[in-house]
C-alpha cells in the first residue's frame, strides 16, 4: 500500500492544497458551535448583551456601583468610561448622543470608552459582583442588616461613610455570599439589571436582541459558505488526484505486462492481469479519494473538537471518551471478521473472470459437446463463492451503521441528562451543553469516517498489493546495458550455436543442443511431431524466452546482446494463431511496422498472401471493419492477413510458425510460390506440419523430443532419417515418394 501512496508524488502540491482547505474546512465547522452557542446564550437568554460591563449606564447608577469597588477598579473604571453630558459635548455630538440615550437630555451618562479586550475582560469579572451588591441594597438588604436606621435614610449615603474597617468586613461577607454562586449566574444576573438600566436609558432592547442574532447568524452563514467552498474544491481536487492516479497505475500496469516475457505471463493468468488492471486499481483509486478527503480531514476535526469541547466544559470530557472508546470496539470488532474476507474477494473475482473468459472463448466448443451445463455449474460455484463473501462483508457494514448510530443517539441522550444537571446548577449556560454536543459528535464523526475508511482499507491493501506484485515482477527478458549495433547492410542470417532450453522451474530441457544456420535467400523448414520443441524453437528468435544455455546469433551478433527493438525490427513474425485487432484490414496490415508502411507494400503484401480475392469482394476493400479478434473473418482469411502483416514490414527475416495450416491446398501452394518468386534475399524461417509445405526448402530440420534427428534437403532426409521418412509416409503414399 505505502508503495501505491508513494504514486501521489506527482501530485504533491495538489495534496498540499487539499491538506490546506481540508484544514479551513474544519476550522469552519468548529467555529459554528460557538457561535450557535452565543446565539442561544447571548442572543436569545441576554437580549443581545454579551458581558457585565454595560456600553452606557447613568451617572447616578455608576456612582452607587462604585461605592462596592476598591480604588484599583474604580480608577479602571475612570479609565475606560467617559462622562457625557450637554456641557462636555458639542451641539452635533449631543444630538447624536441624545437620539441614542434618550436620558441624556435629563441626567449624565457614562460610556464605555475603550475596545481593550483585556480592560473589559478585567472589569467583567468584578463588575457583575459590584452590580449584584448594588441590586440587594437596593433590596433592602442593608436595612435587614441595621434594622435601627432611620426611615428615608440613603444606605449608599451610609456605605459610603462607613469607616475601612466596617467596610472592608461588610465587603468580606458579601463576598462570602457569592463564593457559592457560580460566576455565569452572577454574569447572567447582572445583565439582567443592565437591560433594565439600557431601557431607562432609553435603548430599545428588542433591536439590540435582533441585531445582535442576525450579526451573528449572518457570520454563521458567512462561516458556513466559507466551508462549503472549500469542501466542493476538495472534492473537486481529491476527485482529480485519484481519477489521475488511478490513470497513471493503469498505464504502468499495461506498459509493465507489455514489457513481459512469456516466462512472466506464466505467473499471472489472464483474468487476472485484467483484474488487476480494472478493478484493483479501482479499489486503490476510490481509497486514495476517501484518504485525501476523509483520513486527512478526520483527525483535524476530531482534535480540533476534543480541544474545543474542554474548552466549553471540562466536566462533561468522559462523555467523548465513552463514545470514542465504544467506537473503537465495535471498528476493531469488524475489522478482525472483515480482513480474512476481503483478502478473498479479489481472488474470487479472479475466478468468476477466468471462467466467464473460458467460457466464453471456447463458446463453440461448449455448443458442440453440449457442455453447457457443466459450464453453468462451474461458473456458478465461483459466483457462489464471490457472493458469499461479498453478503458476510455487506452483513457486516449492515451492522456497524445502525450499532453506531445507537452510539452516537445514546452519547447525545447522555450529553443531555448530564448537561440539564449542570445547568440546573448554573455550571454552563444552554447553548454551552448545545455547543459541547455538536463538538461530542464532531469528534465521534471523525472516528466514523476513520472507521469507515478503514473498512475499506483492507480490500484496497490487498488490491494493491496484487498491483505491486505485476509492477515488481522482475523482467527476465530486457535490454543490456551496452547493446550492440547491428550493420546498416543487414543480411539477416540466424544462427543457432549449441543451444539449449528449458523452462524457467523446469527440470527437463525441451531443447538441447541445437545447431544449424538459416541463411538470406533461403527458406529454412522444421518438422516433427507435436510436442518435439518446434515452437519453442522458433519463439527464441524474438526473444520471446531467452536460451538457457548457448547462443543465438542474427548476423553474428547474439540477440541478447542487442535491443529488444533492434532483433525484433528485423523479424517478421505469423504465429500459429492469427491475431487481428479491431479496426480496418488496412490497419492491421501496417501494424507491423507502427502504421509506417507504405500503400504499395500493403497492396503487394495482399497480393503475396493470396488475399488480394477476398479483400476486393468486401464492399469498402481495404477499408473493412475487423471486429474484436477478428471475429468477422473466416479462419483462413484471419491466417492470410496475418502473414501479409508480416510481409509488409519488409522484414529480413520471416518467421512462419505453423501459419499454413488452415489454408487449403491450392492456396497454400499458390502462397508459396508467391513467396518464393516474389521475396528474394530473406531468410525465412517455416515451422509446418505438412510435408508439401516444406519439400522445396533448402534447408529441413527435423526435430524429436528437443533435439536434431536430421538435417537436409527432402530427398536427403528421405533416404537418411527415419523419423522425417515416418512423417512423409504418414501423408503421401509411396508412389507420390517414390516420384520425388
Amino acid at each position: 500500500m505505502f508503495k501505491i501512496i508513494k504514486e501521489l508524488k506527482p501530485f504533491s502540491i495538489f495534496v498540499i492544497i487539499i491538506i490546506v482547505l481540508l484544514l479551513a474546512q474544519a476550522m469552519t465547522d468548529l467555529a459554528l458551535p460557538d457561535y450557535m452557542s452565543n446565539i442561544v446564550n447571548v442572543g436569545i437568554q441576554q437580549k443581545g448583551i454579551e458581558r457585565a460591563v454595560p456600553e452606557v449606564i447613568r451617572a447616578s447608577e455608576m456612582d452607587k456601583i462604585k461605592i462596592f469597588l476598591n480604588e484599583e477598579e474604580n480608577n479602571l473604571i475612570d479609565n475606560n468610561y467617559k462622562l457625557i453630558n450637554k456641557e462636555n459635548l458639542t451641539k452635533e455630538e449631543y444630538s447624536d448622543f441624545s437620539k441614542k440615550y434618550k436620558a441624556l437630555e435629563n441626567e449624565n451618562l457614562y460610556i464605555l470608552n475603550t475596545s481593550n479586550k483585556e480592560d473589559i475582560d478585567r472589569m467583567n469579572s468584578f463588575l457583575g459582583k459590584a452590580i449584584l451588591s448594588k441590586y440587594a441594597v437596593e433590596k433592602g438588604a442593608l436595612q435587614k442588616a441595621m434594622p435601627n436606621l432611620p426611615e428615608g435614610t440613603d444606605p449608599f449615603m451610609i456605605i459610603k461613610n462607613l469607616p475601612k474597617e466596617q467596610f472592608d468586613m461588610l465587603k468580606k461577607e458579601m463576598d462570602k455570599q457569592f463564593k457559592d454562586i457560580p460566576d455565569t449566574m452572577i454574569t447572567q444576573s447582572a445583565i439582567n439589571y443592565i437591560k433594565l438600566e439600557y431601557e431607562a436609558v432609553g435603548i430599545n432592547m428588542d433591536k439590540v436582541q435582533s441585531s445582535y442574532i442576525l450579526s451573528t447568524g449572518g457570520t454563521m452563514l458567512l462561516i458556513a459558505l466559507l466551508g462549503m467552498i472549500a469542501s466542493v474544491i476538495v472534492g473537486f481536487l481529491s476527485a482529480r488526484v485519484s481519477a489521475s492516479l488511478g490513470r497513471n497505475l493503469r498505464d504502468k500496469v499495461f506498459k509493465k505486462v507489455t514489457s513481459f516475457s512469456d516466462a512472466e505471463f506464466d505467473n499471472f493468468s489472464t483474468a487476472s492481469l485484467i483484474t488487476r488492471s480494472t478493478n484493483d486499481i479501482q479499489q486503490v483509486q476510490m481509497f486514495v479519494m476517501l484518504l485525501l478527503r476523509m483520513v486527512f480531514y478526520a483527525p483535524i476535526l476530531g482534535v480540533g473538537g476534543v480541544i474545543r469541547a474542554l474548552n466549553t466544559n471540562t466536566s462533561m470530557a468522559w462523555i467523548v471518551g465513552v463514545g470514542v472508546i465504544a467506537i473503537l470496539i465495535l471498528v476493531g470488532t469488524l475489522f478482525i471478521a472483515a480482513m480474512p474476507k476481503f483478502k478473498k474477494v479479489q481472488k474470487f473475482v479472479d475466478k468468476v473472470n477466468l471462467v466467464m473468459r473460458e467460457s466464453l472463448n471456447g463458446m463453440m466448443v461448449i455448443r458442440a459437446f453440449n457442455t453447457q451445463k457443466t459450464e453453468e455449474e462451474k461458473f456458478d460455484a465461483a459466483n457462489k463463492d464471490l457472493t458469499k463473501t461479498h453478503l458476510f462483508v455487506s452483513r457486516i457494514m449492515t451492522v456497524m451503521m445502525p450499532t453506531m448510530m445507537l452510539i452516537m443517539n445514546g452519547i447525545m441522550l447522555l450529553i443531555i441528562w448530564v448537561g440539564a444537571h449542570e445547568i440546573d446548577k448554573a455550571n454552563i449556560q444552554v447553548g454551552d451543553m448545545m455547543a459541547f454536543m455538536q463538538y461530542a459528535m464532531q469528534i465521534i464523526m471523525s472516528f466514523l469516517m476513520i472507521s469507515a475508511v478503514s473498512l475499506i482499507l483492507p480490500r484496497a491493501s490487498v488490491s494493491a498489493q496484487r498491483i505491486g506484485e505485476v509492477l515488481d515482477e522482475e523482467i527476465t527478458i530486457k535490454d543490456p546495458e551496452s547493446p550492440k549495433q547491428l550493420n546498416d547492410d543487414i543480411e539477416g542470417s540466424i544462427e543457432f550455436k549449441n543451444v539449449s532450453f528449458k523452462y524457467p522451474g523446469a527440470e527437463e530441457y525441451v531443447l538441447k543442443d541445437i545447431s544449424f544456420t538459416a541463411n538470406p535467400g533461403e527458406t529454412t523448414a522444421f518438422i516433427g511431431s507435436t510436442g518435439s520443441g518446434k515452437s519453442t524453437l522458433i519463439n527464441l528468435i524474438p526473444r520471446f524466452y531467452d536460451v538457457t544455455s548457448g547462443a543465438i546469433l542474427l548476423d553474428g551478433v547474439d540477440i541478447r546482446d542487442m535491443t529488444l527493438k533492434d532483433v525484433r525490427e528485423n523479424i517478421g513474425y505469423v504465429p500459429q494463431k492469427g491475431v487481428l485487432f479491431t479496426g480496418t484490414i488496412e490497419s492491421n496490415l501496417k501494424y507491423g511496422k507502427n502504421f509506417e508502411v507504405s500503400d504499395e507494400d500493403v497492396l503487394k503484401a495482399i497480393e503475396i498472401a493470396q488475399a488480394k480475392e477476398f479483400v476486393e469482394e468486401k464492399e469498402k476493400g481495404i477499408l473493412s471493419e475487423v471486429a474484436q479478434g477478428g471475429t468477422n473473418v473466416s479462419g483462413g482469411q484471419k491466417q492470410r492477413i496475418s502473414i501479409a502483416r508480416a510481409l509488409a514490414k519488409r522484414p529480413k527475416v520471416l518467421i512462419f510458425d505453423d501459419s499454413f495450416s488452415a489454408l487449403d491446398f491450392k492456396t497454400d501452394a499458390e502462397l508459396r510460390k508467391a513467396i518464393n518468386t516474389e521475396i528474394k534475399n530473406r531468410t525465412m524461417l517455416i515451422v509446418a506440419q505438412r510435408i508439401n509445405t516444406i519439400k522445396n526448402a533448402e534447408k529441413i530440420v527435423v526435430l524429436d523430443e528437443g533435439k536434431i534427428v536430421g538435417m537436409g534437403t527432402h530427398r536427403e532426409l528421405l533416404r537418411k532419417c527415419e523419423v522425417y521418412k515416418q512423417i512423409a509416409l504418414s501423408q503421401l503414399s509411396e508412389e507420390e515418394l517414390a516420384n520425388e
